[in-house]
């Protein structure tokens, strides 16, 4: 049976669609799919301007010569303070989805950005005290909120079959802003212009992405002032450990994107030129493989994909230690870019993970069909955000390692060894939590021996 839906502008705010069943594949092929879709490609736009201005300053310390007056510790600590408050504002992002509406939300996010973006273009000059560019970096963390926001608002969207695709896409495409404006400031370097040249160019795309969520983005009613998920999320212990195992990929993405220029300028001696040359491909790939791994993990299981994806990252790892420590350049920037392709593959699977949990503990209480899919979304839903918050905050503690290893050691090979022990951990907690064989007690004859099973292998 097909389920009704209304587009209407009788609420506060306008657009809102009062009844969605995407698992209803009736409701799915004759109307859900296009909605979801349009929705998809405006929230895409919007959380990639946000990541763009999120990791503004990881462009813009290229630009800061010696003029500027600030070491290589104070950059990277510039850099980690926007880290911070991006990871610390994913948290109220998330509830204001279910608050305010998903379109409502995205056009308020996407027009803060103008706040950092004008900022920065304001006082981006030699001359400026240290503080004040401090204050800048802090205000591009609301460009990091935006992916809260848009994972929360398009999980609802989509049906549990389609997610691990769909939150891929959506975080593949919002990721790809790391890149793009790594891009367009090694195009700004090249041709000698400045960083208010970049900054000039971003300041009519947040408009842009701002009017397109104003007219195309709809508000989904069913996700509307549901705080009782919020506190259900919290509580479970899947939203913690989920947020664990994010934070070794996306706090690896996120942390790397932030820092592989300024580590190739002070362990390698790179000029801003050569550093903003090699800078965006790693991202870009991380960026592009992320539906992969979301693809992947619709099909084989993303636990089982995560799991094989630290394996991975523990060995890029080492290798780029060993990389540090012979001081070859050529490979450290090849093991780095493999580390970011990884990094891009767990992120998908991690995601697709999280529904899939949530699912998974709905059949388990004997919930079933619709009712099952509902309580998957709900609580889901409300985890994401504070998943997505502690895994930037990997982001944060990549930057900070890298600041106190340069300080101590003059290299980042410190940094990189603790980076490996992250990822044993994360592969550990994968294995014990959710592909470790469990033998359920026997609920039969004593002589029967029950068949051991694995705890979310599907998910």
């Amino acid at each position: 049976m097909t389920a009704p839906t209304t587009t209407a502008p009788s609420r506060k705010g306008g657009r809102w669609i009062e009844q969605w069943d995407p698992e209803d594949e009736g409701f799915w092929k004759q109307t859900g799919w296009h909605i979801a879709r349009r929705n998809l490609a405006f929230s895409v736009l919007s959380e990639h301007i946000g990541f763009s201005v999120w990791t503004l300053w990881s462009v813009l310390v290229l630009f800061m010569g010696p003029e500027y007056g600030i070491d290589a510790a104070g950059k990277f600590f510039l850099v980690s303070m926007a880290t911070l408050v991006g990871a610390v504002v994913r948290v109220p992002y998330t509830f204001a989805v279910a608050r305010f509406g998903g379109r409502n939300w995205t056009v308020v996010a996407a027009s803060l950005l103008l706040l950092p973006t004008g900022a920065a273009f304001w006082v981006m000059e030699p001359g400026t005290s240290y503080t004040t560019f401090l204050l800048c970096a802090l205000l591009t963390g609301v460009g990091g909120g935006n992916f809260a926001s848009s994972m929360t608002n398009i999980n609802g969207f989509f049906p549990l079959r389609r997610k691990g695709w769909a939150l891929g896409l959506n975080a593949g495409g919002g990721n790809i802003g790391v890149p793009v404006v790594q891009l367009i400031g090694l195009a700004v370097i090249g041709a000698a212009g400045g960083p208010r040249l970049l900054l000039g160019i971003y300041l009519p795309l947040v408009v842009l992405s701002a009017v397109c969520a104003f007219l195309f983005m709809d508000n989904l009613a069913p996700v509307r002032g549901d705080t009782g998920a919020v506190k259900e999320a919290v509580r479970d212990p899947h939203t913690w450990i989920m947020a664990f195992l994010y934070l070794g990929s996306f706090g690896s993405f996120i942390g790397y994107s932030f820092a592989f220029g300024l580590v190739l300028q002070t362990q390698f001696g790179r000029t801003p030129l050569q550093a903003a040359s090699i800078t965006f491909i790693g991202p870009l790939l991380g960026s592009l493989i992320r539906p992969v791994g979301g693809a992947l993990a619709d099909r084989f299981g993303g636990a089982r994909i995560t799991l094989g994806n630290f394996v991975a990252m523990g060995a890029a790892t080492a290798v780029i230690l060993v990389a540090s420590v012979r001081e070859s350049l050529t490979l450290f920037t090849a093991a780095f870019i493999a580390l970011f392709v990884l990094t891009g593959l767990g992120n998908g699977s991690t995601y697709k993970m999280i529904p899939g949990i949530f699912q998974a503990k709905a059949l388990a209480q004997g919930l079933g069909g619709e009712e099952a899919a509902a309580y998957g979304r709900r609580l889901s839903g409300a985890a994401m955000g504070l998943i997505g918050a502690v895994g930037a905050l990997g982001g944060l503690g990549i930057n900070m390692a890298f600041r106190q290893s340069f300080q101590a050691v003059g290299s980042g090979t410190a940094a990189f060894v603790a980076f490996l022990v992250c990822y044993a951990a994360c592969f550990a907690v994968t294995w014990a939590v959710y592909l470790r064989r469990v033998t359920p007690r026997p609920t039969g004859p004593a002589d029967a021996e029950p068949a051991p099973r694995r705890s979310f292998a599907q998910v």
